[in-house]
């Protein structure tokens, strides 16, 4: 910036000239203080910014659980999806993963087994336990964790432990997930601010193969039972493609396929497909997806739903999911396929 030599005569620290760079450096505050709200808060200039995520669809009216809001309003999570434009890829994405196959809640009240991811929030001050990493090290956040050992893990094979800590608002996540002598082992783990829109750095994992943080992507009793779910949910299918759109960070497949999905996809159940015969918690579920969607965050079975573990469901009414058809679903265009 250029400032014009004071005229002869003139004496440069007059009033005026001091009230001159006062005001030029309280304009200067007032920018910076804008581009910080906009790297926080997602404003406009972030939807577009690839370090925040995805751009489609307009920020939601957000969660929070333990005093904590689960990521910003603007995050991809969060975002209403349900105007945003298909993707014109959908019809294949779609034909892959099953048109004739149906949805499955892959979590319950516990009747009829051990299903669901469990989740544990921890205070401030909870003492930290040592995490050695297993298998993906390099692309793990260091430990320790404030992650107790008598911490739930759950069932099946991928051992997904997930805690969240109140005050800091971090999460914490970790994949295969044993308990050794006096610490954690994993085959990797990762750490996010749940203030914060980052995203993990480009190819890395985190417990879940998309590099997405899983806590904010499962149904929870709670949330289905007010009809208040205001977030995406996680979703698995059996076979992706070698790439990964945002806010994924990671593929989980060798193939070159394209008609397969790419982690991170937006799946949207499609706004002419009837809710008249559903009620109850799967009710609040379909609405859910037609608003905020599904995000492809791992290979398992096609079409299989993630929530925790919680006896308030109601198994009879989640069954309800169970004749909704992969067709029933499009594809959003959330940005450009990543393969690097």
């Amino acid at each position: 910036m250029f400032f014009p030599a004071p005229r002869k005569g003139r004496n440069p620290a007059s009033p005026d000239n001091r009230w001159r760079v006062f005001a030029l450096l309280l304009v200067l505050l007032l920018v910076l203080a804008a581009i910080a709200w906009v790297a926080r808060e997602g404003g406009p200039s972030a939807a577009a910014n690839p370090a925040t995520g995805s751009s489609a669809g307009v920020p939601g009216p957000g969660t929070h659980m333990a005093g904590c809001p689960v990521f910003p309003k603007s995050n991809p999570w969060n975002r209403d999806i349900s105007k945003a434009p298909v993707d014109p890829r959908s019809d294949a994405y779609v034909r892959s993963i099953g048109l004739g196959d149906n949805l499955h809640a892959d979590f319950g009240s516990g009747r009829y087994g051990d299903y669901g991811i469990p989740f544990r929030v921890v205070g401030k001050g909870q003492r930290k336990v040592p995490v050695r990493f297993t298998a993906y090290g390099s692309e793990s956040d260091r430990g320790p964790y404030p992650v107790p050992l008598g911490t739930r893990i759950e069932g099946g094979s991928d051992n997904h432990v997930i805690v969240l800590q109140k005050g800091s608002c971090h999460l914490y996540e970790m994949y295969r997930a044993r308990r050794g002598k006096g610490r954690w082992l994993a085959d990797s783990g990762a750490k996010f601010d749940l203030r914060s829109n980052a995203l993990r750095p480009a190819g890395w994992t985190s417990a879940d193969a998309a590099g997405l943080p899983i806590y904010p992507g499962l149904a929870k009793a709670g949330e289905a039972s007010n009809s208040r779910i205001n977030h995406a949910l996680r979703v698995t299918v059996e076979e992706s493609q070698r790439g990964y759109v945002d806010p994924a960070r990671h593929f989980a497949s060798s193939s070159n396929d394209r008609s397969l999905p790419p982690m991170g996809l937006r799946l949207r159940l499609k706004a002419g497909y009837g809710l008249s015969g559903f009620s109850g918690q799967a009710l609040a579920i379909m609405k859910a997806m037609k608003k905020y969607g599904l995000i492809v965050a791992d290979n398992g079975s096609d079409w299989f739903i993630s929530g925790t573990p919680d006896r308030r469901w109601d198994d009879d009414d989640l069954d309800q999911l169970k004749k909704v058809p992969g067709g029933a679903f499009e594809a959003v265009n959330t940005g450009p396929v990543h393969r690097d």
